[in-house]
């Protein structure tokens, strides 16, 4: 059944909880520490599985080892954690207890790139069924030896697991307490109580980490899935007035007269400053520089797109390109332009070949076209990997 399919609205179905299984001391991995506790592009393993799941179920509890406490609560702020067991079965029956939702999801810690779908169809279908879990259909041969193939196995009907698992809680609780032994994971519980279990399409990109070239691996995924484009653009005018010069783009260019506004009218700048506003949701100048306060009568516009760089830089954006069009009949900008990109550049701290600033007419039509004011249009790319 096609992912988008199995798609229900979250109003649908009862309220869930995650159990994140988080308790092993796995260093099969490397790097000297659990793995579900080393850094995977810039945040930890353990960080990613939670963040996973906000949104989409009630409570999130982890099941970590006792002595991984703290280091756990600062990866999972608002989790309830619990002591795991010495088995995999028993931290998952140590957080059973703390369940109070209708139905629980099993997941592992280990498996951080796993994405809102296949929670969802794993969710959607415990609307229906007693239990669920994603799976991928094995499309490799299978052979059956040692160093030498001994014969072929049939691959019809075989699946590879992936969690997040699903399961109504008290029927999980009762499979668990009349399992003897350990289990592979918690289907292999379901079944041996006799539970039927409802196989949702799983993702390619949802990887368990096991050994050091499993981090190598999501890490591609995630470069990717974490990379944020953000595109943003402005608009500004303009209107002439008195005076003997215009600034634009932070460039003095002398003119027959000047540009009215409550700064320095570089409508240039101002433009380009909202678009990366725009860009990060945050309004206009008018927002940040109320023309109202006096204190920026006349300022300097290169102000206000300093502080527009500033804020997208904090929130860990790079500025991929900007690209702005002046729209007057005069004063000419060619032979301005490079000087513009040049000042631009100064002020965002962005190499010259980011920076496009053009002109162009609206051939004598409207208030441009009357030699009444100056308009600008400008576009900002911002990239945040």
């Amino acid at each position: 059944m096609p992912l988008e399919d199995t798609m229900r609205e979250p109003s649908d179905r009862p309220d869930a909880t995650v159990l994140i299984v988080a308790a092993g001391r796995g260093q099969r991995a490397g790097g000297g520490m659990p793995k579900q506790f080393r850094d995977l592009n810039g945040t930890p393993i353990l960080a990613r599985a939670v963040r996973a799941f906000a949104g989409r179920v009630a409570r999130v509890i982890v099941v970590v080892h006792p002595d991984d406490r703290a280091q756990a609560a600062m990866m999972a702020p608002g989790a309830t954690l619990i002591d795991g067991g010495a088995t995999r079965g028993a931290s998952v029956r140590a957080g059973l207890a703390h369940v109070e939702t209708e139905t629980v999801l099993i997941h592992d810690a280990a498996r951080p790139c796993v994405q809102g779908p296949v929670i969802d169809a794993v969710l959607d279908a415990l609307t229906r069924c007693p239990a669920a879990a994603p799976a991928l259909p094995v499309t490799d041969a299978l052979w059956r030896g040692a160093d030498r193939v001994a014969s072929v196995q049939d691959r019809a009907g075989l699946w590879r697991a992936q969690t997040p698992q699903g399961f109504r809680t008290a029927a999980l609780r009762a499979a668990h307490d009349a399992f003897a032994g350990d289990a592979a994971d918690d289907v292999e519980v379901a079944l041996a109580a006799g539970l039927d279990v409802e196989i949702v399409p799983g993702h390619e990109d949802n990887i368990k980490i096991t050994g050091p070239e499993d981090f190598a691996r999501a890490a591609r995924i995630l470069e990717t899935r974490d990379m944020d484009i953000r595109l943003g653009n402005g608009f500004d005018v303009h209107r002439f007035g008195p005076g003997d010069h215009v600034v634009l783009c932070g460039v003095t260019v002398p003119h027959g007269r000047g540009l009215q506004g409550h700064s320095d009218a570089d409508v240039g700048l101002h433009t380009i400053t909202d678009a990366i506003y725009g860009a990060l949701a945050e309004g206009d100048i008018g927002r940040h520089f109320p023309p109202s306060d006096p204190q920026w009568k006349g300022t300097d516009s290169a102000v206000f797109l300093a502080h527009a760089v500033t804020l997208a830089r904090g929130r860990g954006f790079t500025i991929g390109n900007v690209d702005a069009t002046l729209i007057c009949e005069e004063p000419k900008i060619g032979p301005h332009a490079t000087a513009m990109r040049t000042r631009v550049g100064e002020i965002m701290d962005l190499a010259i070949d980011r920076i496009s600033v053009k002109a162009t007419t609206t051939e004598r039509l409207g208030f441009a076209g009357r030699g009444e004011g100056i308009a600008c249009l400008a576009t900002v790319t911002l990239v945040k990997a």
